[in-house]
């Protein structure tokens, strides 16, 4: 038999065997995708439950999609490499000490990937939520197992490596909450102030304009504390997301213009001013 059809049907067979494993790859790495597509749940109606189950579903499908890939091609090299009488062996030792060597030095990126995972799968937060951690207050705007970026008041991307994100305060869950606090003077009736602001309150949680964006309240609490300033009374008011600003705002404009339409002065600073002379200084001997 001549040599080249000995070495064609020799190394046919090989790239064949090749062939294949990478064809069975793709179909895996098809069959992978198709299977992460339909774990994604789109909402079918425009409640915040249901966005918050999409972002959720969502990244966890794109994380299933990322690690399966990978696995899957790391499995369809070492199967290829076999196919054509290439020893694994040394290439899976390399393996083993290069994973040592990056497992030392990625400490970091390692608790990031975890805490990540946790993140997601404990449904902490998602993309679109407003929470403060670190000291930061913003939108989330991306969130990956490595890293979460916020968009702060100021409109900067702040970057927080997951391993750095512990305590976690999410402002975007159910219903947000406001207080206003209103001083009155000390010498003002504290019960016609707050006879005032429960008429104020039961206004303004009436007013068609406003109620939708009501969850409860606001609701008069009573006296908050006493200080040299004067009393201070406080209101708390419970509201949908996104509309604890606007609700506060508009309460006290309501409250300014009720103190002032039932002639109640508010507090402000007193300016002391003290009058004689002052003490000569000691004389020395």
């Amino acid at each position: 038999m001549p040599y080249w059809v000995t070495w064609l049907s020799q190394y046919a067979g090989r790239a064949l065997r090749v062939l294949a494993i990478l064809l069975i790859a793709l179909l895996l790495v098809r069959i992978l995708k198709a299977f992460t597509k339909r774990l994604v749940q789109v909402p079918k109606s425009p409640t915040r439950a249901s966005q918050m189950r999409e972002q959720q579903t969502r990244t966890l499908a794109g994380i299933l999609y990322s690690v399966g890939w990978a696995l899957i091609l790391t499995v369809a090299i070492l199967m290829s490499l076999q196919a054509v009488n290439i020893d694994v062996t040394p290439v899976e030792v390399a393996g083993g000490l290069a994973s040592v060597a990056v497992g030392f030095g990625a400490q970091n990126l390692i608790k990031d990937l975890i805490n990540g995972f946790f993140i997601v799968f404990e449904d902490q937060f998602v993309i679109g939520d407003t929470i403060q951690v670190n000291g930061e207050i913003g939108r989330v705007e991306l969130l990956t197992l490595r890293r979460t970026v916020l968009r702060n008041p100021a409109g900067a991307l702040v970057t927080i490596p997951n391993s750095l994100i512990g305590q976690v305060a999410n402002l975007n869950r159910d219903w947000s909450q406001a207080f206003v606090d209103v001083t009155i003077p000390s010498g003002e009736l504290t019960g016609r102030a707050l006879a005032t602001l429960e008429k104020i309150a039961g206004d303004f949680r009436n007013d068609p304009d406003w109620s939708p964006a009501i969850v409860d309240g606001p609701r008069v609490l009573g006296v908050e504390s006493l200080s040299l300033d004067g009393t201070v009374l406080r209101l708390q008011v419970r509201t949908v997301l996104n509309r604890k600003d606007d609700v506060a705002r508009e309460l006290r404009r309501r409250i300014k213009l009720g103190f002032e339409q039932s002639r109640i002065p508010l507090s402000h600073t007193h300016n002391v001013q003290l009058h004689g002379e002052l003490p000569a200084p000691p004389q020395s001997n």
